[in-house]
């Protein structure tokens, strides 16, 4: 069996992790580390008896991603500071969110950015806020920075000058070119406030958003992380409402991810086996190259099928943009380089 699929498979539970040869913890360890998910794995199987040196690794890997969390939410407190006092209200996204509302999916997690969801009219006074605050533009160069104001659903990214972390101030979750247009007032104005005083999406758009980052807005890198996101969220999510499901859908539908939503909870069962209700689990063929995407690294972790990998590229591009603007696009940045 490949690395990848042995990783799958402690994660899923479906492989016991003392059962593992010791030359098998090479390849584990060589996918999870190029998934981002060395510590998530660590968490999972943590009461493992494991060999030494993976248990000395694995208790490594926990230790840093529980400071690698404080920072994330010490930094989400900051903005809050900078932007509370001009009255600018954000939801937390992504990492932070998991982890401020205390989720499975963010045991482990590797959290690098904060992201935050402002409304779109308030998006000049959060950015004139941060940078006044010590945050300053990663961006330099003019093209780019037009191009994110103009056409992508965020600001250019910021990093702080003192603590080197970066903010993404988002106005909705798809670039403002994509075919699909989410209700980006509906996200903000139905956030739930958590015990910490911070807002995050509510489960149906925080599991919309996830499906949205992995299936609509990107070429599916990290996409195994991502998708063990939409699983576990999901998973919880149900358990707590057994309405959730159905709400799921009509998120969906309100926002355009109806899709993208179907085929995560599709890959979510057949990669991880996720128990879905009756009318999710249809068949849909095009999943098999979903698949092949997910599984294709070889047991070092390095990608084992690049044809693949560049048509999932060029997908994402085609999605967010029509293609007279797709091909100035990727003329300008050809020039550029």
């Amino acid at each position: 069996m490949s690395a990848v699929r042995t990783f799958v498979d402690l994660l899923a539970g479906r492989c016991a992790a003392a059962a593992l040869a010791r030359r098998d913890w090479d390849g584990v360890i060589g996918v999870a580390r190029s998934e981002a998910m060395l510590a998530t794995l660590a968490h999972l199987i943590a009461e493992a008896d494991l060999p030494p040196a993976v248990a000395a690794l694995f208790a490594d890997q926990r230790a840093a991603a529980k400071v690698a969390q404080r920072q994330a939410l010490w930094e989400a407190e900051m903005a809050r500071r900078a932007l509370a006092p001009v009255g600018i209200e954000f939801v937390l996204l992504k990492g932070t969110a998991y982890a401020a509302a205390g989720m499975a999916c963010a045991e482990g997690r590797q959290i690098g950015d904060l992201d935050i969801l402002v409304l779109a009219t308030d998006i000049r006074r959060a950015e004139n806020e941060l940078l006044n605050a010590g945050w300053e533009w990663v961006k330099s160069d003019p093209y780019d920075d037009l191009y994110y104001r103009e056409h992508m659903h965020e600001l250019p990214p910021l990093i702080h000058k003192a603590r080197d972390r970066m903010i993404d101030v988002h106005h909705t979750i798809l670039p403002r070119t994509h075919r699909i247009t989410p209700d980006a007032l509906a996200l903000v104005s139905d956030a739930v406030t958590i015990r910490d005083g911070h807002a995050v999406l509510n489960p149906a758009d925080m599991a919309c958003h996830c499906a949205a980052h992995l299936l609509a807005d990107g070429d599916l890198q990290g996409g195994l992380r991502n998708l063990w996101d939409f699983h576990t969220m999901t998973r919880d999510f149900a358990a707590a409402d057994p309405g959730f499901w159905g709400r799921l859908d009509g998120r969906a539908a309100l926002h355009g991810l109806r899709d993208a939503v179907h085929r995560a909870a599709r890959l979510a069962r057949d990669v991880y086996g996720a128990v879905l209700p009756e009318g999710w689990d249809r068949q849909d063929p095009s999943d098999i190259w979903f698949r092949r995407r997910l599984f294709a690294r070889d047991d070092w972790g390095r990608v084992t099928h690049p044809v693949l990998e560049q048509a999932f590229y060029i997908r994402s591009h085609w999605l967010r943009m029509p293609p007279t603007m797709l091909a100035r696009h990727l003329w300008t940045k050809w020039r550029k380089r």
